[in-house]
């Protein structure tokens, strides 16, 4: 069974409902989500952020988070998923930003990827860094990770 499949039927069975704020992966993460027939019931909408003035005004990333950290830091992410959380329906949302390649930014290096869970409890974050294994590999392994921590959030 696929991860989205599996995700599928977690969040039917806790009645939870996801949502998706993604940057680096632009909009594979809800199409992920998305492929399995029934995902209408706990898919409510995805936001794809790429551009800061987009995290700022679609999902209320503030400007002074995103020019303290970057917009690749674990506190973006984690304002990231609290805004997708509270502009949805959704009970569960992931957020992903990171730096997918060819090559590093001026700061940090290609194949850092920062996710964050926000749910009622409050958002979580973490970072990976998958190395400069390309930029599809990259955007593949962050869209895997981002369903298994939806997965254990549900678990």
């Amino acid at each position: 069974m696929s991860l989205a499949a599996d995700l599928l039927r977690l969040a039917r069975e806790r009645g939870a409902v996801i949502a998706t704020a993604e940057s680096c992966t632009a909009g594979l993460i809800a199409a992920a989500i998305t492929d399995p027939p029934g995902s209408s019931e706990i898919f409510d909408r995805g936001f794809v952020t790429y551009s800061n003035a987009a995290k700022e005004e679609m999902l209320g990333v503030s400007p002074e988070t995103l020019a303290a950290h970057g917009a690749v830091s674990e506190e973006v992410a984690r304002e990231m998923a609290a805004g997708a959380l509270a502009n949805s329906r959704a009970t569960l949302a992931v957020a992903v930003t990171g730096i997918a390649g060819p090559g590093p930014s001026e700061h940090k290096p290609e194949g850092r990827v920062c996710f964050a869970i926000a749910d009622a409890t409050g958002a979580r974050s973490e970072m990976q860094d998958f190395g400069p294994i390309g930029r599809d590999h990259v955007r593949r392994a962050t869209r895997e990770h981002a369903l298994a921590l939806l997965i254990d959030a549900l678990g």
